[in-house]
């Protein structure tokens, strides 16, 4: 038996991401709620605050700004 790798949208991503930078939430406590791994909001969450850095990211964008951008 293989396990299924599961995808995410890129709305969930950026959600899963500003529940720890914009509403205090800590990693443990959002990945419990949304049944995610610790590495990959731990992903999303430096991924999301590049952006707002200005980084443009080499994956999908998570934020609007830089989904024009790509």
């Amino acid at each position: 038996m293989t396990k299924q790798r599961r995808t995410f949208s890129t709305e969930f991503k950026h959600e899963a991401a500003s529940l720890v930078l914009d509403q205090g939430y800590r990693f443990t406590e959002a990945c419990k709620s949304l049944g995610v791994g610790e590495t990959a909001l731990r992903r999303w969450v430096d991924q999301l605050q590049g952006e707002r850095g200005g980084v443009t990211p080499t994956t999908k964008a998570l934020t609007p700004e830089q989904q024009r951008i790509q």
